[in-house]
């Protein structure tokens, strides 16, 4: 480190369209620099790089080679802003969405590089919201849950088409050849860090949050994968690497790596994380009780706990997965500012941002006020995570003619409110305590509205994380825990938020009125969410078969 400058830490925040690169001094917290870039290839949703054969319905790939070229222009892009020495970056910490999985080879290339296989879909990197795999997933729980595997009850009883298993089972079942060609198959995090440092490590967040991997267990057994299809049964045999808590120094920074990225050899990397998790220290969250809420495109509820429980719903509880020496459980609904976004396109119209249609979306939802819309909705554009189940769909009840733009939207808003306050129950169900709420990302920094109904459905007051960058400075705060405290980093998760995260003054308070309509519009909520998400009738299953049939 530049003798006298300030230490810093660099954050890569990796997420669907983007990444973002944060440097964050390592003492004060202070942002010295940031910088964002987009994916060339975005999601790859309708048809591969070079092809013009159609992807399946409900697919979702990347190219890996964004990552890298986005990682480099944003790293440049967050240097020059800062004005920084290279000298001052002591410690490099990645988060990524997830699932996102990618097959490798022995090399650790991914195959859809290789021009043998680039027009396999198979080949390519499949990204969280990729939900081609539920029937895959559907299997897992039945097989699961008839052989008693114990690593279920860990899921809230069911796994998820977004995750590792069921995207691999999906390869397997539909393109073998593959399967066999990989070497491994690894989360897009790790394969970052492997591109940092030479060294293949997975993070113990998403193995055991996406990958049904426990410390005491380990992966699924053996006999479980055979029992899903017979050439599964070596899977453990393509899930190479050490797995180690999040901010775990992994390796330094290899001299290719370096000189690209304008950095020093040997700048120390630490293992990655699930993007939403890495907002967990970042809105100051080292201890139980707290829960926080990344509310964006899709939100995630974290809480630490000093104990494991089953919790009705929960997408995991995993030891070490986000901080270590806490049991961290993970909640989550599929689609929140996706669903309030896709309400605001249907609306917009050519010369008319987007960003308009918002706002005036914003205004006439306050205008409207709880219940006077006389509308419920079930956020399920995306499927529901609590239910682990991508064939379930948006239902929204009780328009009329009278119905305004304002009251549905508002109604959608209420209905991802409802969905948290189901979360919180399922956590008081277990005494699994919630104390607060944390709200951070990029819709909870945007929508007052949206925060001060959430406070006003779960009856709790709602404070802000400072950052408005919280993943990214999570990352930065792995990064320095990866350096450690000789080299101007921190020894601990405790040190690091108390030098680097941050809550904003105040709070949100529930009001009182509201509350007691909410309450009702709530009772609502849960009988059709039991009718429609519990087996009381299966319409929205067949209606999404029907329109898979029908996609061209």
């Amino acid at each position: 480190m530049t003798s006298g400058a300030p230490p810093c830490a660099l954050g890569l925040d990796f997420g669907t369209t983007s990444v973002r690169a944060v440097l964050i001094d390592t003492r004060s917290g202070a942002e010295r620099g940031s910088a964002v870039a987009e994916y060339r290839h975005g999601v790859i949703d309708r048809t591969l790089p070079g092809s013009e054969q159609p992807l399946a319905a409900d697919w979702a790939l990347q190219h890996p080679g964004d990552y890298l070229e986005s990682m480099l222009d944003a790293v440049a892009g967050a240097l020059h802003a800062g004005r920084l020495d290279p000298g001052q970056v002591i410690g490099i910490g990645i988060d990524f969405t997830s699932c996102t999985i990618l097959p490798i080879d022995r090399d650790g290339r991914p195959l859809c590089l290789l021009p043998s296989l680039a027009l396999r879909p198979h080949a390519w990197v499949k990204l969280w919201k990729h939900h081609a795999a539920q029937p895959q997933a559907t299997r897992i729980n039945t097989t699961a849950a008839a052989r008693g595997e114990p690593f279920l009850a860990s899921y809230g009883g069911k796994t998820s088409s977004e995750w590792l298993c069921a995207k691999v089972l999906q390869i397997l079942d539909e393109d073998p050849a593959i399967y066999d060609a990989a070497a491994g198959f690894v989360e897009a995090g790790d394969w970052v860090a492997l591109q940092l440092t030479g060294t293949l490590v997975r993070n113990a967040c998403a193995a055991g949050y996406k990958g049904c991997w426990t410390r005491e267990r380990g992966f699924p057994s053996q006999a479980f994968f055979a029992a899903l299809h017979p050439e599964l049964a070596g899977l453990a045999d393509k899930l190479p690497g050490e797995i180690v808590p999040p901010g775990r120094r992994i390796g330094g920074l290899t001299g290719e790596m370096a000189a690209r990225l304008g950095l020093t050899p040997g700048t120390a990397v630490g293992a990655a994380i699930i993007d939403a998790h890495s907002a967990v220290p970042a809105a100051t969250v080292v201890t139980p009780g707290r829960m926080v809420m990344v509310i964006g495109t899709s939100t995630c509820h974290m809480l630490l706990a000093d104990r494991h429980a089953i919790v009705d719903g929960v997408a995991g509880v995993v030891t070490d997965g986000i901080i270590e020496g806490y049991h961290g459980y993970e909640a989550g609904q599929a689609a929140v500012g996706d669903l309030l976004g896709w309400y605001a396109r249907l609306l917009s119209s050519p010369g008319r941002e987007v960003s308009t249609v918002f706002a005036d979306l914003e205004r006439e939802a306050a205008d409207a006020g709880p219940g006077g819309h006389g509308l419920v909705a079930l956020d399920w554009w995306n499927g529901n995570r609590s239910l682990a189940n991508a064939d379930l769909s948006g239902l929204l009840v009780g328009m009329t003619l009278a119905t305004t733009r304002g009251d549905v939207y508002r109604c959608l808003m209420e209905a991802t409110g409802f969905g948290t306050m189901r979360i919180l129950q399922a956590f008081a169900a277990r005494d699994v305590p919630v104390t607060e709420l944390i709200a951070a990302g990029g819709l909870a920094e945007r929508s007052p509205l949206l925060l001060q109904i959430y406070a006003d459905i779960t009856r709790r007051p709602i404070r802000l994380a400072a950052s408005a960058h919280t993943s990214a400075t999570g990352a930065a705060m792995l990064g320095a825990i990866a350096a450690g405290e000789a080299a101007g980093g921190h020894a601990s998760f405790a040190s690091a938020a108390a030098h680097m995260a941050f809550l904003k003054p105040g709070c949100i308070e529930p009001n009182a009125a509201r509350s007691r309509i909410y309450d009702e519009l709530y009772r609502e909520y849960l009988e059709l969410h039991d009718h429609f998400g519990r087996g009381g009738t299966e319409v929205m299953v067949r209606l999404r078969r029907q329109r898979a049939a029908g996609t061209h």
